[in-house]
């Protein structure tokens, strides 16, 4: 396992030395190198598609919660990486669609980074985590509502993206605002259906 990433510029040097090493990133190479740390990643990759105009495609909530739910269970399980299918560990990119995929997307990686920094570490500590792990399940649980109210999916999403950068970054304050808008988000829900 590699030292604890910080940042995302650290996530993405990091898949970048993997691709130079091996010729091709899988997913599995990924989750397994950066241990823990893959579930801030892969909550940030489910809030960005529900952001993305993929969240207007039916029962897309409703995927994404269930892959919400396995992050939140493991989480609150304690496991030290992310479980998933083997199949879906096995897909792989080359290095020429890894690297330029990265290049595209390290200019605003650098920029989210000047802005996060670790700041009320107890929030996204282990006890943190646990919190976490709770919104996500919450989450999860709901969020096929969320499929009723136009727009709410994405409102979730970039929640869930700040979640998943305030892991990466042990940014506390920024995992304190995810929780205020996904508890926003739920409140409007609510009102909207009833």
């Amino acid at each position: 396992m590699v030292q604890e990433l910080r940042n995302l510029e650290q996530l993405f040097n990091h898949i970048a030395t993997l691709a130079n090493e091996n010729g091709e990133v899988s997913l599995g190479i990924v989750v397994e190198s950066v241990g823990s740390r893959s579930f801030g990643p892969l909550l940030l990759v489910i809030g960005l598609t529900l952001t993305s105009p993929l969240s207007g495609i039916p029962g897309m909530a409703s995927v994404s919660a269930a892959f919400i739910l396995l992050i939140g269970v493991q989480l609150l399980i304690g496991r030290h990486y992310f479980w998933l299918p083997h199949w879906l560990l096995n897909r792989s990119l080359s290095k020429k669609q890894v690297l330029a995929a990265l290049r595209w997307i390290m200019p605003p990686a650098r920029v989210v980074d000047r802005l996060t920094r670790p700041r009320l570490t107890f929030l996204v500590s282990r006890t943190g985590a646990y919190l976490t792990a709770l919104f996500c399940v919450c989450i999860a649980v709901v969020m096929p509502m969320f499929e009723l109210v136009p727009f709410s999916a994405s409102a979730v999403g970039v929640a869930l993206a700040a979640l998943g950068l305030a892991l990466v970054a042990h940014d506390g304050l920024l995992a304190l605002i995810a929780f205020c808008v996904i508890g926003a988000t739920f409140g409007l829900a609510v009102v909207n259906i009833l």
